[in-house]
């Protein structure tokens, strides 16, 4: 299997994958409370592990690179649980524009932001548009679990998508960090069930600190999470991700 990260690949290997306009993933995610039983890098961890296997199912087609991931996005609403660290939206933005100018720099053209945390992908939405007029470059952007929507309805008892440190992220994390999942706190690991404010249909949008909807930090039912499901829907969104780059909807 080719090395497909970015960080392991030498500038001579980066600088032959430019010259074949090879796909550039750069997975977003965050580093917050996820209730009694899963570490604070959940969002992050999940994210890097898609885009690895995303990219390794997508270089049988095209060129592609998964860049180092961005581990802090935007959680304010997690720092009342503590343990939680968050960006404002003006550092997130910099910080990925400075990204994306330097792998355009390095002679890459087609950028796909991967995202693996619920409260970014409003601002990433924004964000997608910002840059590609500022770095007059089209920038795509996914998250992950909206890519693979279907496997994870599908593969989900208690839920129909992603809540927080539910049944799905506990899932994929006994997966694919099982020496990461407290499994003596499962049963304290449930709390209401929640719909992501970027995709509510509510009329009206207010901010709202998670410790007010929940006080175990979890939203939804980890307690029938499973390896099992979680490599099912690994897989599912990573081969989604790897449909949506041979598809290349940078040529549009």
């Amino acid at each position: 299997m080719s090395e497909v990260q970015w960080n392991r690949l030498t500038a001579a290997e980066l600088r032959a994958l430019a010259a074949r306009d090879a796909v550039v993933l750069l997975p977003v995610g965050a580093t917050e409370q996820h209730g009694p039983h899963l570490p604070t890098g959940v969002d992050d961890f999940l994210a890097a592990e898609v885009c690895r296997r995303a990219a390794v199912l997508a270089a049988e087609h095209t060129g592609v690179v998964v860049m180092p991931s961005v581990p802090t996005g935007l959680s304010e609403h997690h720092m009342a649980f503590g343990g939680t660290l968050t960006l404002s939206l003006s550092t997130l933005h910099a910080l990925l524009r400075d990204m994306c100018r330097s792998v355009i720099r390095a002679g890459f053209s087609r950028i796909l932001v991967v995202n693996g945390h619920g409260g970014n992908m409003t601002a990433l939405n924004a964000l997608t548009t910002e840059l590609t007029t500022e770095l007059s470059t089209p920038i795509a952007f996914a998250s992950y679990f909206g890519a693979g929507r279907e496997v994870v309805r599908d593969t989900l008892e208690t839920q129909d998508g992603l809540m927080h440190a539910c049944e799905g992220e506990t899932s994929m994390m006994m997966a694919a960090h099982p020496e990461l999942v407290r499994s003596e706190h499962l049963d304290e690991a449930y709390g209401p069930r929640i719909t992501l404010p970027a995709e509510s249909s509510e009329p009206v949008y207010m901010a709202v600190s998670f410790d007010r909807i929940t006080a175990s930090g979890v939203a939804g039912d980890a307690r029938v999470a499973s390896a099992e499901k979680g490599e099912r829907m690994l897989s599912g969104c990573a081969s989604a991700l790897a449909d949506i780059i041979v598809r290349d909807p940078w040529a549009k």
